[in-house]
């Protein structure tokens, strides 16, 4: 599948001994998500993604949530991340950079993407208290680093500013949405071309 192809629709399984998870996703969707993984606030985060990137985006994960979600949170970005390459194939004519600003009321983070297929994440998120609701914020780190990892992507995330650490975290989720929506986009003057002066990414 390239990035020029008339589908970048995809199903992608990964089962271990502490979670087994099924993501479909669809590149050219209209935002609709259906998400179960048994961790509500990362449900909450994956809708942010799913609405605001205009993916198609469904998700269902089963994981040992009765230890705590970290093994959930964090497969949940590895399989994440390798159905985003599935998608994407070689990457023609796609945009390839992406970046986004997003408020939410004293909150605003800023996200870049670049598809460039050498995983890096920059994570600057400093959180005002360790949990929302029951979700530890430590975890959104683990599941950007899984999906990095996995999507080979570069990836700098930063929190300008934030009181509210619900509204810091829906920020990042948001302005990723978009970045990831910018740089997965086809872009008309690239001509079907591989986005990179080495040919391939």
């Amino acid at each position: 599948m390239t990035g020029n192809s008339a589908s970048r629709a995809v199903e992608v399984t990964r089962n271990t001994s502490e979670t087994r998870i099924t993501i479909k996703i669809d590149l050219d969707g209209t935002g609709r998500a259906a998400l179960a993984t048994g961790v509500p606030f990362l449900d909450h985060m994956l809708d942010q993604i799913a609405r605001h990137g205009m993916i198609d985006l469904e998700v269902k994960a089963e994981g040992d949530t009765h230890i705590d979600d970290h093994h959930t949170v964090e497969d949940v970005g590895i399989t994440l991340g390798q159905a985003f390459a599935k998608a994407l194939g070689d990457k023609k004519g796609v945009r390839r950079y992406g970046h986004a600003y997003v408020p939410l009321d004293e909150a605003l983070s800023r996200v870049v993407i670049d598809l460039s297929g050498r995983p890096g994440l920059e994570f600057h998120v400093p959180f005002t208290r360790a949990r929302v609701g029951n979700f530890d914020v430590d975890l959104e780190i683990e599941f950007f680093r899984g999906m990095v990892n996995h999507a080979g992507m570069t990836l700098h995330i930063d929190n300008l500013r934030g009181v509210n650490a619900h509204h810091q975290c829906e920020t990042v989720f948001k302005a990723f949405g978009r970045a990831l929506r910018m740089a997965v986009e086809a872009d008309p003057r690239a001509s079907g071309a591989v986005p990179s002066t080495k040919g391939s990414l």
